[in-house]
């Protein structure tokens, strides 16, 4: 006897549920870009006229949350990537996509120790965000390596790492705004390919 399974889909929110969600988002990035991604989940769900109950049945803990929030600029990181493949300068389409990178994380405090925790933790829902991200900027660094400008050894997890932790010293020095552009160079010094196209690289 041949027995099928049919797996059924998620409901549809109800009107009054996808109110609640999307106040919720309006609301928590508000607050995050405030107050950083320790701001009070209590705060979040008072401003947007629900109670905490309400905003733990839609995000069961604080990362979910988070990652709701900033999944509309990982899309515009993603994007940006793909257009990035298209460009003539490999080395140049690297830089830029870890600039957009740095820009994103370090525009919410904490959101880069966030990133950074969940490089090691696919479990994490903060995975649906820098998963993606390190898939896409794959293939930009598989570009500038193929052109001489990056050393082969040089691996997607360990390019994000630094990357993030860029954001963080960014994040923690908002009185420097050349900072993340100095890093960036002296990263980009350290990944060059000995002699060749890396030596040519252009600056940011």
């Amino acid at each position: 006897m041949t027995t099928e399974t049919t797996q059924a889909s998620p409901r549809p929110m109800r009107a009054d549920a996808r109110r609640n969600y999307e106040r919720l988002l309006v609301e928590a990035r508000t607050a995050f870009t405030a107050h950083g991604t320790d701001a009070s989940l209590e705060d979040i769900a008072r401003r947007a006229g629900v109670g905490i109950g309400t905003l733990y049945r839609h995000f069961p803990n604080r990362t979910a949350l988070m990652s709701a929030v900033f999944q509309g600029e990982v899309d515009g990181l993603l994007t940006r990537s793909r257009e990035l493949l298209a460009s003539p300068e490999p080395c140049r389409a690297l830089v830029d996509w870890l600039r957009a990178i740095v820009a994103h994380a370090s525009t919410y405090r904490g959101l880069s120790r966030a990133l950074m925790a969940a490089q090691s933790d696919e479990a994490s829902a903060m995975a649906r965000c820098s998963l993606p991200m390190r898939e896409a900027g794959s293939g930009l660094l598989a570009r500038a390596q193929s052109a001489g400008a990056v050393r082969e050894d040089v691996g997607i997890t360990d390019l994000m790492q630094l990357t993030n932790a860029i954001s963080l010293a960014v994040e923690q020095s908002p009185d420097d705004p050349g900072l993340a552009d100095r890093l960036l160079m002296l990263t980009l010094t350290g990944l060059k390919a000995p002699g060749g196209a890396g030596t040519t690289c252009p600056d940011a």
